[in-house]
């Protein structure tokens, strides 16, 4: 099964789920978020996946930092500014046959492999 991980390498929780990802043999393709953004259509559709809102996802300290904490944004908004903040977005995601998961805490993606 492909899996994708959306990672920071900079972050132990993401270091730590790729690490069981790779214990676990996926077949990964690892996308380093910070230098390569999901696209505003890609968040959507991890969103879906999810079940969360635009919101749900960001890191608020970051979000803050950003000014995406602005109740008054909607959810296309948030998206831009998350496609452009990349930094916003909680970390590790983890993608497969259709499912999502962050991995916080890390064996929390093993249900969709």
């Amino acid at each position: 099964m492909s899996v994708t991980i959306y990672h920071n390498p900079r972050c132990s929780k993401s270091r730590t789920t790729l690490e069981l990802l790779q214990d676990k043999g996926a077949e990964l393709t690892i996308v380093e978020y910070l230098n390569t953004p999901p696209s505003a259509l890609e968040l959507q559709n991890i969103l879906g996946m999810l079940g969360m809102s635009p919101r749900e996802l960001m890191r608020q300290k970051e979000a803050r930092e950003a000014g995406l904490d602005d109740p008054a944004l909607d959810d296309e908004a948030l998206i831009a500014g998350m496609v452009a903040n990349p930094i916003v977005i909680e970390r590790p995601i983890v993608v497969a046959g259709g499912k999502a998961r962050i991995g916080r805490p890390p064996e929390g993606v093993l249900d969709i492999l």
